[in-house]
């Protein structure tokens, strides 16, 4: 009960929070910044002031001498400067704590310096951040618990008012389906519910590694994943690591990073070992989907902070080995009005439920229609590793809807009309000694990329280091449109059943074909989803262009979430970040290959063939049979690896005298990536040759196994 009562006392402590405002805020003050978040309209700058100045008084009580406006660029990572709460000195030589509205609504940041994809050049410098009063504000603390910032959670655009982040399309989003939403539910007689959020819950999975071995593996410095390395005899094959018993020391580790999480208020709920040697995976209660996107940027930064302070080192790379599972995270999307009532919940009778089914059906539109661009938000360097390998969502878009509701939706294609749902069955294990339950109406199932869970869908492409923000703006809008299109026409229509139990019809009928609720891993699938017509979109750079095409620049700009102009830039920082990667990874490998693992044959084949001559001088004749046979294969082995690492010196300048753009990101995709793995492939098996005391790093067994 102490324990228990420990979490209630800290969780939330340091954020402004609305308890901490209604405490601190005049009733006026607060009010009208309730109504503020609630209905998006400007905050006076009176009021912001008197905002301003409470928060900085309580920052200061936590021990707060600096504030950050804390954005996300197009980096991939969180970005912050650091201002003192200190004015100019006066007459006396003191200095006062001020911190005004006008500071804590805009900042100003150099918009060069981040990724613009065009929209910047290096002399136009300026960029604004601007807050997100919906988003609250919090205090992080240094290890030692002395040093504070206040952190204000804001949007980042150009001088000219281009979005250069991932928060201003996706509050674009959330204000585009929370209208659409309102038009359809008021068409069913809701008249209560004044908004519709989409909320999110984002499962985040990781590797720990020592962090001693960690720095003597200069592939994972450099690029966050083992650029070469052979499997250790056991791996995942027992499926004894995945929700064993947790280990002392990891335990540990988690313990401080879900007293640092509930501090800054991020519900992190579940935690436990997954699939591969080494990996974990922490997930957090849903919420709003822009404070779920910051907060997932949260668990991922304490992540790594407490891994280094407990001598660990946290990877986030979707693939860091070879061999074994690689890491995403899991984007739970569902629709909750103001009151309450999530749209997405299908009732006990879904077959009854009208405005579910419409929901339903709208959703499978938006996904059949839009599912290149869906795929291309989950799109990542790393993620080509992982998705389409039988440990991932396969590449091919799909929806899973489990046996009720798939049921339902065959009884309206094949009749017209769903008559009955499956009902929940009981659950008998045939011990007398254990309760018989209800189970769920359906099972589910791990290998569908979109799947139906109850009462939301969980998106599973997700990489593990990307921001769910890409695929939460994709769902946002393409729901949003299904939706403004089924009320177009719902609000002509002279019946509105019939019209109603019309349109769910004929969607379910021309999207029947994106349902699947068989194994995505299997081949035959592969081969089904091309009979269906489905997309099958095998990398980052394949996807890309999707991002760009008029369908989708016609979807984006109807909403007012993106503009022409935004698309080509975000499709230029993608091509840009695949060839800079890729760029990095090849050089990384050059560097290891020459420097380390190249010297370090010569020195076990040198031995070897000193053992031999040693052996043939000797007056006693000894059989060097194995040592001839090992030298042989080492040194054939060689000479395959320098023959590899030529080839990729030659691409790798090669393509880095290129163009940048789509054509220098399809060359290092075509060209580069096969090369990479030709070199690996000999240096793999050397590692299984070479003397341990004489490989130039930690092996994978020492990496997984030894934490």
């Amino acid at each position: 009960m102490s324990e228990l009562m420990n979490v209630v006392d800290i969780f939330g402590e340091n954020v402004f929070n609305d308890s901490v405002m209604q405490a601190r805020l005049p009733k006026k003050v607060y009010l009208e910044l309730k109504r503020t978040i609630r209905e998006g309209k400007e905050l006076e700058p009176s009021i912001a002031d008197v905002v301003a100045h409470e928060m900085k008084e309580w920052a200061i009580e936590k021990g707060a001498t600096h504030y950050s406006h804390w954005f996300q660029p197009l980096t991939g990572a969180t970005a912050e400067k650091h201002d003192a709460f200190i004015s100019a000195p006066k007459e006396n030589g003191k200095v006062l704590m001020e911190f005004s509205g006008k500071e804590l609504i805009k900042g100003e940041s150099d918009a060069s310096s981040f990724p613009s994809g065009g929209l910047r050049a290096t002399f136009e410098a300026r960029g604004y951040t601007a807050w997100d009063c919906t988003s609250p504000a919090f205090i992080k603390k240094d290890a030692t618990g002395k040093g504070a910032i206040l952190y204000i959670p804001t949007a980042f655009c150009s001088y000219t008012g281009e979005a250069l982040d991932q928060k201003t399309p996706l509050l674009r989003s959330m204000e585009a389906i929370n209208e659409q939403a309102l038009r359809l539910i008021r068409l069913f007689g809701n008249t209560t519910s004044q908004k519709v959020t989409p909320s999110v819950g984002a499962e985040q999975e990781y590797f720990l590694v020592d962090r001693e071995k960690y720095l003597k593996r200069k592939d994972l410095v450099f690029t966050g994943r083992t650029l070469f390395g052979a499997m250790p005899p056991k791996g995942q094959e027992l499926d004894d690591h995945y929700f064993g018993a947790v280990r002392e020391r990891i335990a540990l580790f988690m313990k401080d990073v879900n007293e640092e999480l509930w501090k800054l208020g991020v519900t992190a709920k579940t935690q436990h070992n997954e699939a591969a040697p080494a990996q974990h995976e922490l997930a957090p209660i849903y919420e709003q989907c822009n404070v779920a996107v910051d907060h997932n940027q949260l668990i991922m930064e304490t992540l790594k902070q407490v891994a280094y302070r407990h001598g660990l080192h946290c990877l986030l790379h979707e693939k860091p080995f070879a061999g074994v599972n690689g890491s995403g995270k899991h984007n739970n999307w569902s629709l909750t009005t103001d009151d309450g009532i999530n749209l997405l919940d299908p009732g006990k009778t879904p077959h009854e439920n009208i405005q579910f089914l419409l929901i339903l059906t709208c959703v499978l539109r938006a996904v059949d229609r839009h599912a290149e661009l869906l795929r291309e938000s989950a799109a990542d360097v790393g993620n080509d590793h992982r998705l389409g390998a039988n440990e991932a969502p396969p590449a091919i878009i799909s929806v899973y809807l489990g046996e009720q509701l798939e049921d339902v939706l065959d009884q309206l294609v094949s009749t017209g009309s769903a008559t009955h749902s499956l009902k929940r069955q009981r659950l008998e294990t045939g011990v007398h000694t254990l309760p018989d339950f209800a189970k769920d109406a359906t099972d589910r199932n791990r290998t569908a990329p979109f799947a139906f869970t109850g009462n939301k869908f969980e998106f599973r492409m997700v990489g593990s280091r990307d921001s769910v923000a890409s695929s939460t703006i994709v769902l946002n809008t393409i729901v949003a449109e299904a939706f403004a299109e089924a009320c177009d026409y719902l609000e002509q229509t002279e019946d509105f059943d019939l019209g109603v139990h019309d349109l769910v019809k004929k969607y379910a009928l021309e999207h029947q074909r994106i349902v699947f609720n068989g194994n995505g891993y299997s081949k035959e699938w592969v081969e089904e989803a091309a009979k269906r017509g489905l997309p099958n979109i095998a990398t980052m750079v394949d996807s890309i262009p999707y991002l760009v095409t008029e369908k989708t620049v016609e979807l984006f700009e109807k909403f007012g979430v993106f503009t022409r102009a935004e698309l080509q830039s975000r499709a230029e920082i993608k091509y840009e970040t695949y060839a800079k990667i890729i760029n990095i990874e090849s050089r990384a490998m050059i560097d290891i290959a020459s420097k380390h693992i190249i010297p370090a044959v010569i020195k076990y084949i040198t031995s070897l063939a000193t053992s031999i001559n040693e052996a043939k001088a000797a007056l006693v004749t000894i059989d060097v049979s194995v040592q001839t046979e090992l030298l042989e294969e080492s040194s054939k082995l060689l000479a395959e690896t320098r023959a590899a690492l030529k080839a990729l010196e030659e691409l790798t300048e090669q393509a880095g005298a290129m163009e940048r753009g789509r054509g220098q990101a399809e060359f290092f995709k075509d060209e580069v990536v096969p090369v990479m793995e030709a070199l690996r492939r000999p240096v793999d098996r050397l590692e299984m040759i070479v003397n341990k005391e004489m490989w130039p790093m930690p092996s994978y067994g020492d990496l997984l196994f030894e934490v």
